[in-house]
């Protein structure tokens, strides 16, 4: 009985390991970014669920994102917003970090999934907010 158990845990969590994530997509109709940091994302194995807003602003202050950490678009995951151009590594670390409110990459970097232009790269930092409004860099990306 016991072998049983551990084959059927087993399959359980590779059952579970195997369902996509995914993630809600706020976005502005008209933003062709967004559509490319949708495609990112579903390129790297997220589902995602579109929805075209009329007050994008609405939307963030709903979700709690601060102004300063503000970009065009707002993904929201495991009740957790994704503001702007995040790459889909970064909120896969969002998963893991149960301290945060939500992540961002403000503004609207250059090289950033979404924002690409060749081989032009702007530095970037993607931002955690925690409930208290502390910001800590979960990942930084150089330029060129």
């Amino acid at each position: 009985m016991r072998p049983l158990l551990l084959i059927a845990g087993l399959f359980a969590g590779l059952a579970q390991a195997a369902e996509p994530l995914t993630i809600d997509v706020h976005r502005d109709a008209n933003c062709g970014c967004c559509k490319g940091w949708i495609s990112h994302l579903q390129a790297n194995g997220f589902t995602v669920n579109d929805h075209v807003e009329t007050d994008m602003h609405a939307v963030k202050e709903r979700l709690g994102v601060p102004e300063r950490l503000g970009s065009c678009h707002t993904g929201v995951i495991d009740g957790k917003f994704v503001e702007g151009h995040v790459p889909a590594a970064d909120i896969l670390k969002l998963r893991e970090r149960p301290d945060l409110l939500g992540i961002a990459a403000p503004g609207m970097p250059t090289g950033s999934p979404g924002m690409e232009r060749g081989n032009i790269r702007d530095a970037y930092q993607v931002i955690g907010l925690d409930a208290q409004g502390g910001e800590s860099v979960v990942s930084s990306y150089p330029g060129n």
